[in-house]
């Protein structure tokens, strides 16, 4: 059984689709159910996913399928048709194939919180391939793998990995590992306020959390990040 929020999503999409032959954007559903942010309307998609009614199809921007609709909105003859993303979205800007360039293993140090922090990163899991190009000169770096979605604005997703160059300083606004009370470790933007440092999350339903600046560690800079489809 459907939320009447989810329903309603699924209806919005539905009459959509009927009317212009072209989905609404993200900002149309979040201003169509009246949410405060576009965080809500990944959450009612996911539900309708595992639910069975959409289907969110790989290498395409935001595509889905609607794979069948409840009984009160089911219309005679209906047929499951994809509702967005007819071509594979286009390469990122800068992105480039890893088997094509010449590239270096890294470690992949375990997991990085992009959400509330995690523990410290403390073993390597397994390496991964990176392009010489997307490495900063001089230096060591490093690869870790991302869990949540609080930087999903910035374009980084939860299961990513990110390349990280081992310093301890970084420029304000800088995406960054920080380890926050020497104890947990996340990927954040870097803003110093002062005696007082902020990481900052890309994505509105995360809070910006400040610390002083003896609770917080730069461990590296974010240069590059690889996404597997």
């Amino acid at each position: 059984m459907l939320t009447r929020k989810q329903l309603d999503l699924l209806e919005f999409i539905h009459q959509r689709v009927q009317k212009e032959g072209i989905p609404p954007s993200f900002d149309e559903m979040k201003e169509a159910l009246n949410l405060r942010s576009k965080s809500g309307i990944h959450r009612l998609i996911t539900a309708l996913e595992e639910r069975g009614f959409i289907r969110r199809l790989p290498h395409r921007a935001r595509a889905l399928e609607i794979i069948r609709l409840p009984e009160s909105m089911e219309p005679a003859g209906f047929n499951p048709r994809v509702i967005e993303g007819s071509a594979p979205p286009p390469a990122p800007r800068q992105s480039m194939p890893v088997e094509n360039n010449s590239s270096m293993q890294l470690p992949v140090m375990g997991r990085i919180a992009a959400g509330t922090p995690i523990e410290a990163i403390q073993t390597m899991s397994h390496n991964v391939s990176v392009p010489n190009e997307m490495l900063s000169k001089g230096g060591k770096h490093y690869a870790l793998e991302v869990k949540g979605d609080s930087m999903i604005d910035a374009g980084i997703n939860d299961g990513d990995i990110v390349v990280i160059h081992e310093q301890s300083d970084a420029q304000n606004g800088e995406i960054v590992v920080a380890l926050v009370e020497d104890q947990e470790a996340t990927l954040k933007r870097l803003r110093k306020r002062g005696s007082a440092i902020a990481l900052e999350a890309a994505n509105p339903a995360y809070e910006t959390r400040v610390y002083r600046d003896d609770q917080v560690k730069v461990q590296g800079r974010l240069v590059g990040l690889i996404r597997t489809y």
